[in-house]
């Protein structure tokens, strides 16, 4: 990302130290960049189109309705419904480490388009649910998928091409389907009506009541959800974005986290074992694959 910035940094113009703002326009979106280079306190922004902003450098404090004050860091995004209102504290900026972020704009119409979509050809089967973007805010840690796009279109906005519209079309639809999946899978996940009338939330139930078992197959939960194993997991993926097994990973890595937070004297390999995991070894690498560091560094970090 940082070589996505130096591009950026040679064309924009700074004309305030506070959010100031350049903007690359597409057909269909138009991508902010801000740049805060000194310590702030309740900056507010409010955008009159659906967003999703990502934290490029430094870090912020983000105070959003329905959601506590909370840290916000590279890597991580929110999607903002239209007309919502952000307050954001800037804690740590200077003039030489400035705080950089993005806000991407798309248009209502294309948000419909992809939706409609979406919810003709990958909604859950057997219930009526519609998933839709512009309704309440989420805050999205450690999403490897959306985090790939949004360096690929902050590439593209900012540097020239023939065909960037074309390019710039197709990774907003794909982002789409991916913020879509992700809110989806919130939804299922965490609401018990869902749970009861889709097969997929019943797998998902089944899933969170037997997540310490270590011998739950992709074949055992297509069984559950009365479809074929290829059938169930192509509907798996399309609909969450994600795999069965990635999933149970991690669902198994999220409760690791807890006990590490809760039992701080447990050893790594008995943390495994208690969170469904064979082997200490595959233990080790899912966990960085989820939270970009090890389970040891992630243990150091809580408990300082």
């Amino acid at each position: 990302m940082r070589g996505l910035l130096d591009t950026h940094k040679s064309h924009r113009k700074l004309s305030t130290l506070v959010e100031n703002r350049t903007t690359y326009n597409a057909e269909y979106a138009e991508l902010n960049i801000y740049e805060t280079h000194v310590i702030a306190e309740q900056v507010s922004l409010k955008f009159d189109f659906p967003i999703i902003a990502s934290m490029l450098t430094g870090k912020k404090v983000m105070h959003l309705e329905g959601f506590d004050a909370f840290d916000f860091f590279p890597g991580e995004s929110v999607v903002m419904p239209t007309n919502k209102e952000m307050v954001i504290d800037f804690p740590i900026a200077t003039k030489h480490k400035p705080t950089q972020c993005l806000a991407l704009g798309i248009d209502a119409f294309k948000i419909e388009e992809v939706v409609g979509k979406f919810n003709h050809h990958v909604a859950i089967e057997n219930e009526n649910n519609n998933w839709d973007l512009d309704a309440t805010s989420s805050h999205l840690i450690n999403n490897v998928d959306v985090n790939h796009l949004i360096e690929r279109l902050t590439y593209t906005f900012t540097n020239s091409n023939t065909s960037k519209d074309v390019l710039l079309d197709l990774m907003i639809q794909e982002l789409i389907v991916r913020l879509l999946q992700t809110k989806a899978k919130s939804l299922i996940t965490n609401d018990s009506h869902i749970f009861t009338d889709t097969r997929i939330g019943t797998v998902i139930k089944f899933i969170k009541d037997n997540l310490t078992n270590k011998d739950i197959s992709v074949d055992q939960l297509a069984e559950k959800a009365y479809m074929s194993t290829s059938h169930f997991h192509k509907q798996f993926k399309n609909t969450l974005g994600i795999s069965p097994i990635d999933y149970i990973n991690s669902e198994k890595i999220k409760f690791s986290k807890k006990l590490i937070k809760s039992t701080p004297n447990l050893r790594m390999s008995e943390i495994a074992f208690q969170s469904g995991f064979n082997n200490t070894s595959y233990f080790n690498r899912q966990f960085k694959k989820t939270e970009m560091m090890t389970p040891q560094q992630f243990k150091a970090s809580v408990s300082k």
